[in-house]
């Protein structure tokens, strides 16, 4: 795939997950040599997000798994359970994927995600959603 079609897919999967929580994630790098923000955009939703075979819930899904697991990942977290949301999984699906996690990555970490999912719930609520 041509780089700038890498560049537009990944900006067009970007916006199926969460179009506005991505384009801040993209602005919070400015400042940065430019490359990271393209690197998330072209690997990241272009490259691997538009793989086949997984939907995006399932991707979503895979992705709050693995940032819970790593710890320390609250702003990520946050973007991706909105996105998670935003793509179909429902608020009981995040807490069962957490609770999932417990006998493999622990209590700390999964305490810490569902805090996260606790104040995204509360959040969407706030605005509607």
């Amino acid at each position: 795939m041509a780089e700038n079609n890498r560049y537009e897919t990944g900006l067009k999967n970007l916006a199926k997950v969460d179009q506005e929580a991505g384009q801040a994630v993209i602005d919070s790098l400015a400042g940065l040599p430019e490359d990271v923000g393209k690197y998330i955009i072209e690997f990241a939703f272009g490259d691997i997000y538009d793989r086949g075979v997984l939907d995006l819930k399932q991707r979503e899904m895979i992705t709050i798994t693995s940032l819970l697991s790593q710890g320390d990942t609250a702003p990520q977290l946050n973007v991706h359970i909105n996105g998670a949301l935003n793509v179909g999984l429902t608020r009981e699906e995040v807490i069962e994927t957490f609770i999932q996690a417990i006998p493999y990555v622990g209590f700390p970490k999964v305490l810490n995600a569902v805090n996260v999912a606790k104040q995204v719930f509360k959040d969407r609520d706030e605005q509607g959603k």
